[in-house]
């Protein structure tokens, strides 16, 4: 007993050091309502283990390793500081008091952190622990009994009338845990009735292992990455015992942290430095060879050049750490050879901070099947999309897909949203109920444009500049933001490349394959992608002027062609992408004009290949003109890209009058 005293004694002046009891009065005050009678009055009390151990290591270790303990040594104290300062005048056992502790973190150490992937779970001590992970399935929320007030059925006990029996959920226990019909006086051993108009509700949301409860609904979002702390327990569904996990508190995980050897995101490879300083009389140099050597692995530089470029530019704007500011730049590649740019995807999705390659077979955004672990209710499975939140969904050939599958796509793309609708019957509810998610991942796909052989490659009614997309609906195709036509001018000559490549790579494993001024390892760019990632733009005036100056000209132009606006308003928000994330891809925190000409020149290339030319006329692959095979050839890029920045210019001012005021033109 005086054990017990003494933790109390330290309770208290936790609570009065930490702010908590100042708390507490405070939210003693809304009870004090007179509309309001309740039999349980719920507090949640913050609690730092570190605090406890240091003010008490006694009381520190029974919070971390007997929490249910330490909750009613809690509840003792909360109680008698209420009754003590006359905080709520209707308490009248301690009962009615419910005190959850919210750990604020767990000790570093193995003993408070949960492996899911040990085998057998739950025969340790049931203590606190911490776990870190992916949010893969959840059910609809649902109503449980936080407390409940039950009189004795003999009515010559005292435990008849007032608030002897209360009831209240414990960390991971279920429904019968709480109200049932078999519950026996403890005074007299006479059957006990619940009192019905006293039970309080709360809600309850399942993410398998855990159960998250009341004010924790709304901490978690499915296809997100959370450290979770939480109180494990044995349940039993006779003649089975269930082990689970009641969520204590929840915080968002970057994956970053969850890496065991992250990205160094503040610097970048000596190679790239040095490459950097070489380049910097030029503002797209260095992005052009950054673009011409990547994915060495898989293709020789110089072939697919634009591809590689979307690629980059994609995976630049990639934010797992913060999906709700990503930037989606979904890309489509229209290819005669599927199977390199599949396996040009393929590395490129190891570069993403979280990439996830979609089966064709599988599911794309949610499914759903019955709780087995909770209520029964609706369980939703994360499909793909989902699960790559903040990150990279590859979906490989479209050719592949279903049509169902391909327009829940093209819904998915125009709108960000995808909509489950749980079947009110199949799942004990009234009525149906529809839950929607945000898509928030960037999309990476391909087709084959290799026209039927009893399909010429021209006709008199083909726009000039369209090209076939295969088995892609045209509605689809303009979904996706950037579509890029690979086709490499060497013919035979880049299929020999491709070949010998292959071959070498193939007889001499490990050894380079290039000049090393061409060797940059997956490991530079995935330095060069965690550092790009963390820069924070700003638009110059220049770049936001072209863009917009753009925009306006090219809508006004493709709508007097008589078939219709072909420039739609997501556009501008794509240009304002692009040029953003090809200035984080130079390292630069200032978007310049030189930016908004690439993002112009793709975006042009991809509208032209959807609807045909306008009246700003470039070449197919205008951000990569020539081969980059040398110093002069850098050169005369920079030449090309700067008489196509004039020509979008005159294009601006021809067709988007009100632009001239605006925009100066560099002579």
């Amino acid at each position: 007993m005086e054990d017990v005293f003494l933790l109390k004694e330290s309770v208290l002046s936790f609570l009065d050091r930490s702010g908590a009891l100042l708390q507490l009065a405070e939210d003693c005050k809304p009870f004090n309502d007179i509309q309001r009678n309740e039999a349980v009055y719920r507090f949640c009390i913050r609690v730092n283990p570190s605090d406890l151990i240091e003010l008490d290591p006694r009381l520190g270790d029974c919070v971390l390793n007997d929490p249910l303990k330490a909750t009613a040594l809690f509840q003792s104290v909360c109680f008698l500081s209420i009754k003590t300062l006359s905080l709520i005048e209707k308490i009248h056992t301690e009962s009615q008091v419910n005190v959850i502790l919210k750990f604020t973190h767990l000790p570093p150490f193995p003993e408070y952190t949960l492996d899911l992937c040990e085998f057998p779970c739950g025969y340790g001590p049931m203590r606190p622990v911490a776990m870190e992970g992916l949010a893969i399935a959840m059910t609809r929320v649902s109503k449980y009994t936080q407390g409940a007030r039950f009189l004795c059925s003999e009515e010559d006990c005292p435990c008849s009338t007032g608030f002897h029996h209360i009831r209240v959920h414990a960390p991971g226990a279920t429904e019968s845990a709480t109200v049932r019909s078999d519950f026996s006086c403890l005074l007299c051993s006479s059957h006990l009735k619940e009192d019905i108009k006293f039970r309080v509700l709360g809600v309850l949301w399942f993410c398998f292992p855990h159960n998250i409860v009341d004010e924790l609904c709304n901490s978690m979002r499915i296809g997100r990455l959370y450290r979770v702390l939480g109180i494990p327990a044995h349940v039993h569904h006779w003649p089975n015992v269930t082990w689970s996990v009641e969520a204590n508190s929840i915080h968002f995980t970057p994956l970053l942290f969850l890496q065991p050897h992250p990205p160094d995101t503040g610097t970048i490879s000596s190679n790239f430095q040095a490459l950097l300083t070489a380049t910097a009389c030029s503002p797209w140099r260095f992005s052009a060879i950054v673009a011409n050597t990547f994915g060495s692995p898989v293709v020789p530089p110089g072939l697919y050049s634009t591809l590689k470029l979307g690629l980059l530019l994609s995976l630049v704007q990639g934010r797992e750490d913060n999906p709700d500011s990503l930037h989606c730049l979904d890309l489509l590649a229209l290819t005669t050879d599927t199977l390199i740019l599949e396996r040009l995807m393929t590395y490129s999705l190891g570069l993403a901070g979280r990439g996830v390659r979609h089966p064709a077979t599988g599911e794309m955004f949610a499914s759903l099947s019955r709780d087995e672990h909770g209520a029964g209710t609706a369980n939703i499975h994360a499909g793909s999309a989902l699960l790559a939140t903040g990150g990279v969904c590859m979906l490989g050939d479209l050719g592949h897909h279903r049509k169902d599958k391909m327009d829940a796509l093209q819904s998915a793309l125009e709108s960000r949203t995808v909509s489950v609708i749980i079947p009110g019957k199949k799942y004990g509810e009234d009525a149906d109920q529809q839950i929607s998610f945000p898509v928030q991942c960037s999309f990476w796909a391909l087709a084959d444009s290799t026209p039927p052989s009893n399909k010429t490659t021209r006709t008199d009614s083909t726009v000039l500049g369209t090209v076939d997309m295969g088995p892609v609906p045209a509605q689809l195709a303009e979904a996706f933001g950037l579509v890029i036509l690979c086709r490499e001018a060497g013919g035979k000559q880049a299929l020999l490349a491709q070949t010998v490549h292959t071959l070498r790579q193939a007889v001499q494993p490990g050894e380079p394959l290039y000049p090393s001024c061409m060797q940059f390892t997956t490991q530079d760019y995935k330095e060069l992608l965690a550092h790009t990632q963390r820069i924070q733009t700003e638009l110059s005036p220049g770049a936001e002027m072209m863009i917009h100056g753009y925009y306006m000209a090219s809508r006004r132009v493709r709508s007097d062609s008589g078939h219709g606006a072909k420039v739609s308003v997501a556009s501008i928000k794509l240009l304002i992408s692009l040029a953003e994330a090809h200035s984080k891809l130079c390292l630069r925190s200032t978007v310049l004009e030189e930016d908004a000409v690439i993002a112009v020149l793709l975006c042009e290339n991809a509208i032209t290949l959807r609807h045909g030319a306008s009246a700003l006329v470039i070449p197919p692959d205008a951000a990569f003109p020539c081969d980059l095979c040398d110093l002069e050839a850098l050169h005369r890029r920079d030449l090309i890209l700067e008489q196509l920045q004039q020509s979008i210019l005159h294009f601006v001012y021809a067709y988007a009058p009100g632009a001239a005021s605006y925009i100066t033109e560099e002579e």
